[in-house]
């Protein structure tokens, strides 16, 4: 534990804050004439768990103990579950009888004994059919040995052949990925994301809400990580802040274990597994979740103080089918250097005009990794997060999508920390287009399917959104060669590119770039960050490396294509920047 120690009555620990839920038990064992129990000093019969099943145990948050004079003992530290579960307990065990324990002794009684179901559980919640865990890294490696040989024939046999059919291909989807874009931003003009314009919430009948922040080796965030939660403007009673880290995780655990943490803020420990990726921990501690409605930050985030209650409101005013909320994504250390500032410039576009674009436009929105919120029984009837898939987000947004539910921007804002180190933003990219790469392939594993669950307009909009996207950044080089027919060089193409072909090409071409720069002037203009206008002509600099992480993307898809390439946190806060970074990621956060 991370937090001092207080004593049981029968000898065994609890965290000093935890005093307080011993003193609740053992109120309530006197009122319920119940014994107390201490599950960890006294095991439950595994048996008995795995008839209800350990994580309908953790949920419901029961404990079948032991059957003692022909009843079964359940243990709870809310004894007005045990009733509402009596019947349904009594069907499947025969007569029972209730005692009290600690939340935390029931919770850490259940993961340790049965520790292997929970941790296959959350590595396998997604069906096989719509998972990346059953990718096939073999078949993959031998589509794309045909692939590359298949190129190289056909660049043997007529080089100008295969210019042009790579060219007709790159061209084709540049055209339909620029219309794609144009129509969000037509859209999404007079638009901004969503925010309910209804009365608040009274503070008692909030949700109860959780939020899950996986850490990883996380030395330098900690700190600025706790002093940002601890801004939230939720009631403490009503929010359950989980900090999931991997169990043989010694830097996180040796950085937060300087600190003494509150109540409603608690590690959850996530065992080893088959492989170690984000959305295996947050299955697994969403398992642990208190909350009706469940959250995701990012160890470097800054929330808005006042998110969780316009995500809560939001909620309570939309109907069931809305099942997902997206918030906007920000960055408080843009000043740093060019690369956080392109890196800005971009997110401004994407998650100011696109994302919210895309929700008008009725298409399936791919989900940021960050800054999530969704209604908790959906997110379980869904299976959660696919644990092997290294874009988790993208693919619950498809996934979402196909279930007939919908996701909605919020007008509320989180600010991050970009990216700002060549390598590491090439290797950050590179698992985003891998993920990308494997959820097109594992959703269009049958596409007949997916043109019933998604209709023809969300059908091509997720062909253009992602096998587009993909597109585009393997083959920029093809078209970063049409820009020497300017300056008078020859070209493969240019035979083919005579009167009204020429003229449309170029045409697209100007479009597509007064699309991206549109794009990205209204983003930052929406963000208020008007003096990043300037460096939007060096975006054409920025992209290009985005080519180089698709090839390592696409090489990682063949040889290790579960493989999480971590992005060190705590770099480039402001304090460390340049520039216009002043104040405090909390108070950016707030007047974002």
């Amino acid at each position: 534990m991370f937090t001092q120690q207080a004593q049981f009555d029968d000898g065994s620990h609890v965290g000093l804050h935890d005093a307080t839920a011993l003193t609740i038990a053992q109120s309530q064992a006197v009122l319920y004439r119940c014994a107390i129990i201490n599950p960890c000093d006294r095991p439950a019969d595994p048996a008995l768990v795995d008839i209800w099943g350990a994580h309908r145990c953790l949920r419901d948050h029961i404990l079948p103990w032991r059957r003692i004079g022909g009843a079964v003992v359940i243990l709870t530290h809310k004894p007005e579950i045990f009733q509402q579960q009596a019947l349904a307990l009594t069907l499947r065990y025969g007569p029972v009888r209730m005692a009290i324990t600690t939340e935390q002794h029931l919770f850490r009684a259940i993961s340790e004994s049965h520790v292997a179901a929970l941790t296959e559980r959350a590595e396998n919640r997604v069906p096989d059919a719509i998972s990346s865990r059953t990718w096939n890294a073999r078949l993959m490696l031998v589509m794309s040995i045909l692939v590359v040989l298949g190129t190289l024939v056909l660049f043997a046999m007529s080089p100008l052949t295969g210019f042009v059919v790579l060219s007709f291909w790159a061209v084709i989807t540049l055209a339909t990925n620029t219309i794609l874009k144009a129509a969000a931003a037509i859209v999404g003009v007079f638009s901004r994301p969503t925010d309910a314009d209804h009365l608040p919430i009274a503070a008692e009948n909030l949700p109860v809400f959780t939020i899950l922040i996986p850490l990883y080796k996380e030395k330098e965030i900690a700190a600025h990580l706790l002093e940002r939660v601890k801004l939230i403007d939720y009631p403490r009673d009503r929010l359950d802040v989980c900090l999931v880290m991997e169990a043989d995780d010694a830097t996180t655990r040796a950085s937060l274990g300087l600190t003494n943490l509150p109540s409603w803020i608690r590690p959850i420990a996530v065992p080893k597994g088959t492989l170690k990726t984000k959305p295996r921990a947050l299955n697994y501690a969403l398992d642990f979740a208190r909350g009706t409605l469940v959250g995701v930050y990012d160890a470097e985030d800054a929330p808005a103080p006042d998110q969780l209650r316009k995500v809560a409101r939001h909620f309570a005013n939309r109907g069931e089918k809305v099942a997902c909320l997206q918030g906007v994504l920000d960055y408080y250390n843009a000043p740093a250097n060019w690369l956080t500032r392109c890196f800005t410039l971009e997110y401004a576009g994407w998650f100011r005009v696109v994302l919210p674009g895309l929700e008008r436009l009725g298409l399936v929105v791919p989900l940021g990794g960050t800054t999530l919120f969704f209604r908790r029984h959906v997110l379980e009837k869904l299976g959660a997060w696919d644990a092997h898939n290294v874009t988790e987000d993208a693919d619950l947004g498809v996934r979402l999508a196909r279930r007939g539910y919908r996701t909605e921007l919020i007008a509320t804002t989180t600010q991050e920390e970009a990216n700002g180190r060549f390598w590491p933003w090439v290797k950050q990219r590179s698992r985003w287009l891998k993920g990308y790469a494997i959820t097109y392939g594992v959703h269009m594993r049958d596409p007949a399917k997916l043109y019933r669950d998604l209709g023809a307009r969300r059908f091509w909009g997720f062909q253009i959104l992602f096998a587009g996207t993909l597109s585009q950044f393997v083959l920029a080089p093809v078209l970063w060669s049409f820009w020497v027919m300017p300056f008078g060089f020859n070209h493969p193409m240019g035979h083919y590119l005579q009167g009204w072909v020429l003229i449309s090409v170029v045409a697209m071409f100007i479009f597509s770039e007064l699309t991206n720069m549109f794009v990205l002037a209204l983003g930052v203009t929406k963000a208020e960050k008007m003096w990043l206008i300037k460096w939007i002509p060096t975006m054409h600099l920025y992209f290009p490396m985005a080519a180089l992480a698709a090839y390592k993307g696409f090489y990682e898809l063949t040889f290790k294509p579960f493989y999480w390439d971590k992005t060190t946190h705590g770099v480039l806060l402001p304090n460390k920047g340049a520039g216009k970074a002043t104040g405090s990621p909390a108070r950016q956060a707030s007047d974002g």
